[in-house]
């Protein structure tokens, strides 16, 4: 339950401080990774890495006890502040099993990441109580658009955010919902259902996203969801990128058949996910979502 959760909120970075890059799922370009790097720098952080980042085991950046010892490192690590994965694409859900959460606990820092890493994010707070950030990773920091850039900024360094203003949202159901989000790759979140993994959703909101899924898929992914009780007690529903989907109109329908029963403010046009744009979301922090004004305001980031 949402009560039994002891919020563990990393406080801030400062200029100059060191972010640690971990690789829990698949690898990657070597190229994207150092310009992402770039990136970072450029902002005024410093950056670690183990060598083992760039181990290859077929569709794994390394083995599954070897991802999840750079997770643990990482945190452990009293130099490091915030950490940020290099990439998602397979592989979050493997180490799950081998991550030390009370030391995590004892040691909370920012982590960041989308797509397959929402299962490091999930099991991050449904075991550790961990305030972590859904947003970009390493590899994709060189082809993200200045809104994004000032996001994960802001994400990392504000104490408070300025509310996220959804531009060309689309009200699929008016009102307002208070509660701490849960962000992340849809089909993900399906796969942590069952686990001792899987989040709990009841007082949350959830703000979802995905791509090259047909309508027909997330429709079975929202059914089973649904049928496994995964969304009692939701009290808002964002939706961010559907990129290659179908058409946001088929998806849109799907969702309104869907949620529409619970009677919650559903919100969707979030920048957030495999678009253009993919804004830094904190995880497990406090917000309001006003559908009506098609804003999302958080209430707490940094303790």
């Amino acid at each position: 339950m949402i009560n039994d959760i002891v919020k563990k909120i990393p406080m801030r970075l400062k200029l100059g401080d060191c972010i640690g890059i971990v690789a829990p799922a698949s690898p990657f370009e070597e190229t994207d990774f150092f310009d992402g790097i770039c990136v970072l720098e450029n902002m005024g952080f410093r950056v670690s890495f183990s060598e083992g980042i760039f181990a290859r085991s077929g569709y794994l950046a390394g083995s599954d006890v070897d991802r999840a010892t750079q997770v643990n490192a990482a945190f452990a690590d009293t130099a490091v502040q915030a950490i940020v994965c290099a990439r998602g694409g397979y592989g979050s859900m493997q180490i799950l099993p081998y991550l030390d959460y009370e030391a995590i606990r004892q040691h909370p820092k920012l982590l960041m990441g989308f797509s397959d890493i929402t299962a490091l994010l999930c099991s991050l707070y449904q075991r550790s109580g961990l305030v972590s950030c859904h947003g970009p990773v390493v590899t994709t920091l060189i082809n993200a658009g200045s809104k994004t850039l000032e996001s994960v900024f802001n994400a990392l360094t504000l104490n408070e955010l300025p509310a996220i203003q959804i531009e060309k949202g689309i009200v699929l159901s008016p009102g307002k919902a208070f509660g701490p989000v849960i962000c992340g790759n849809l089909t993900t979140l399906c796969h942590l259902v069952g686990t001792p993994f899987q989040p709990e959703m009841n007082g949350h909101i959830l703000i979802v996203e995905d791509t090259g899924e047909k309508p027909y898929r997330i429709d079975r992914m929202l059914t089973q969801m649904k049928l496994a009780g995964v969304f009692n007690g939701l009290c808002g529903l964002g939706i961010g990128s559907f990129e290659n989907c179908g058409e946001a109109d088929e998806l849109y329908e799907i969702i309104v058949r869907m949620f529409n029963p619970i009677h919650i403010p559903i919100l969707a046009g979030f920048d957030i996910g495999h678009g253009l744009e993919n804004i830094a979301v904190p995880f497990g922090c406090e917000a309001v979502l006003d559908a009506d004004h098609q804003l999302l305001t958080y209430r707490l980031i940094a303790g």
